[in-house]
């Protein structure tokens, strides 16, 4: 159970560094009156953009294997 465990933060932990990396993600930062606020906004545009580019590459890929 511990594995399976360490195996699901792994994964987050890739994905989220991943979409950091990628630009799929941003964090921000702000403060009132003692309050601190974190804001994580998600750039769903830029997500499906890139899936797009990876599912045409593998396309390319494995018809180039094909030949």
């Amino acid at each position: 159970m511990a594995r399976v465990l360490l195996v699901l933060v792994l994964i987050v932990a890739v994905v989220a560094g991943l979409g950091f990396y990628m630009g799929w993600f941003h964090f921000s930062s702000g403060s009132d009156h003692g309050n601190a606020h974190i804001t994580v906004s998600v750039d769903k545009d830029k997500i499906q953009k890139d899936k797009d580019k990876a599912v045409d590459k593998v396309a390319t890929t494995t018809q180039k294997a094909q030949e």
